[in-house]
């Protein structure tokens, strides 16, 4: 099966959809386009918004914080698509879906909305009245400003920040980060350079940010702006090895690799993570991957003198003969790069002495492997189970960026 959209056709009938294929007409209100695509009905929607964003005349500023509108229909509240789920999660009226590619911004499900009102909120000094409140853990003033109606999905000025990603810095954020995603906050909402909230709490080693957010829905697999996943940074970082479990028990994405073909197991091998190496071994990732340089963990091991991380590899099965680009095994780059003692266990290790694990891993059961949630919204319903649930009548959407940049 072709794994692109069919062409694109401005706001033309479209043509039959092909087996398994959905047709869905696309309207971008800032640059006034419809786009008529057709896709795969497996396909992410990541990938669909991608397909979307490159089908425009225009490139559209800040497009990783753009995302797919589900508008209000049949008494449902309109909300953004979930981007780590298929497109065929999301039932379509007719034989032609319809989508609205915005800018993401709080939803808003209560009644009797003043634009005015509304605007007046989003003045430069209530936003920085409302970062204050989070650097200060003010809980209950972080809430009452929300339920004013501010939007929590905005960036500093000065850092780029959102509020999540300040969040996840604090002490104690799990009570910051609930209050902030039942008063509007979207889990993928990214700062300026493209980092998400998990991201941030990844790199600062924060346990309970990183379960907070998962359990309030956010992605394993969300991307930064080098395609790097919370997983991969969480090895590269030198995190809790707890940090890189909780990421593997949600299902996130193995083998993410950076711009030189390095994968998890490469990073682990490199910085000697012995502990982060058995987690990702358990939960299945290639051993045996190869960077841009045909390098296997093992030769990354034997360059870097990881001796434990190497017997560890051995023990679980990684093959010896490997070659690398340069014709080269792991003995040979060990002895190379003088590490002889290193050499000498790969040598005369004996494949009769490979130690398979026992038992499966454990996944969180409530989230299906890289396709998000099963069914609704996690991110709305988590969110009331731990802290109340918002008005849910009817849905209003705000434009107005409440940025002060």
């Amino acid at each position: 099966m072709d794994s692109g959209p069919g062409p694109g056709f401005d706001d033309e009938p479209p043509p039959e959809p092909r087996d398994g294929w959905l047709l869905v007409r696309v309207h971008v209100p800032e640059l006034n386009v419809f786009k008529c695509l057709q896709f795969p009905s497996d396909r992410l929607v990541w990938d669909v918004k991608q397909q979307v964003l490159s089908s425009l005349p225009k490139e559209l500023k800040e497009s990783f914080n753009y995302g797919l509108f589900s508008p209000p229909s049949n008494g449902k509240a309109g909300k953004f698509l979930d981007e780590e789920r298929r497109l065929g999660d999301y039932p379509f009226n007719g034989p032609v879906g319809y989508l609205e590619l915005k800018y993401k911004r709080r939803v808003y499900k209560m009644l009797n909305l003043d634009e005015r009102q509304l605007k007046a909120l989003h003045t430069r000094a209530n936003l920085r009245r409302f970062l204050e409140c989070i650097h200060a853990g003010h809980v209950d003033k972080i809430a009452k400003m929300c339920s004013k109606g501010l939007d929590p999905n905005f960036h500093c000025p000065e850092s780029g920040e959102t509020p999540l990603t300040v969040a996840t810095g604090a002490k104690k954020p799990n009570k910051l980060l609930i209050a902030l995603v039942n008063g509007g906050a979207l889990l993928d909402y990214r700062t300026k350079d493209g980092t998400t909230a998990l991201h941030k709490a990844v790199e600062k080693d924060s346990l309970e940010a990183v379960t907070t957010l998962l359990e309030l829905g956010a992605s394993p697999n969300y991307k930064d702006g080098r395609g790097i996943t919370p997983l991969y940074l969480s090895i590269a970082r030198k995190c809790d090895p707890k940090v890189t479990e909780s990421l593997l028990h949600d299902h996130a994405t193995l083998g993410i690799q950076d711009t030189q073909g390095w994968n998890e197991v490469h990073q682990a091998c490199r910085h000697g993570l012995v502990h982060h190496l058995e987690h990702l071994l358990f939960y299945g990732a290639d051993m045996d991957g190869r960077n841009a340089s045909g390098n296997t963990p093992l030769h990354v091991c034997a360059v870097n003198n990881q001796e434990a991380c190497a017997r560890m590899l051995l023990f679980r099965g990684a093959q010896r003969s490997a070659l690398n680009y340069a014709n080269q095994t792991p003995y040979q780059v060990a002895v190379i790069a003088g590490n002889m003692d290193l050499a000498e266990i790969i040598q005369n290790f004996k494949p009769d002495d490979v130690v398979p694990f026992r038992g499966q891993p454990r996944y969180n059961p409530k989230r299906r492997s890289a396709v998000g949630w099963p069914g609704g919204s996690c991110q709305s319903s988590c969110a009331g189970s731990l802290m109340g649930t918002l008005p849910r009548n009817s849905t209003c959407f705000h434009n107005g960026p409440p940025s002060p940049c």
